[in-house]
């Protein structure tokens, strides 16, 4: 099953009815459907946050800035909270890309970058977490 996923303008604060996303909620038929052998990791890690933010009841919406985006938005109530995605932060160029997407965002919620290192490449008040650790949470 496919889920659509619309994109939140963070300095509107409004949700934008064009440029949506789709998730797969079963990442085994979207392998079906490609035939290419080879799993997209980040497409497939992406998915797994996206299923696991739905499984936590929240309410999750794709990130548009000014200059870029932010992969989820997850509201419940109150609560709001960033999430970048990546597969790993390998080089300088992806730690700056994925860090990087913060600058716009002057508020004081809760911003995350979510890979599969081990090490920990918090800074700046962004935390980063390896992806398994966050899966294990709650």
């Amino acid at each position: 099953m496919m889920k659509k996923i619309y994109r939140y303008d963070i300095h509107g604060k409004a949700i934008l009815k064009t440029l949506y996303k789709y998730y797969m909620t079963d990442l085994g038929i979207a392998q079906i459907k490609n035939n290419n052998f080879e799993i997209n990791k980040s497409f497939a890690i992406e998915n797994v946050v996206y299923n696991e933010l739905l499984i936590r009841r929240y309410d999750v919406y794709i990130g548009k800035t000014k200059e870029g985006g932010i992969d989820f938005i997850a509201t419940n109530n109150e609560e709001k909270i960033y999430f970048q995605v990546a597969y790993l932060l390998e080089s300088d160029k992806v730690q700056t890309r994925e860090f990087g997407t913060y600058k716009e965002i002057n508020d004081n919620y809760p911003k995350y970058v979510l890979s599969l290192d081990k090490a920990d490449f918090s800074k700046d008040g962004i935390i980063h977490k390896n992806i398994i650790d966050w899966l294990l949470e709650k």
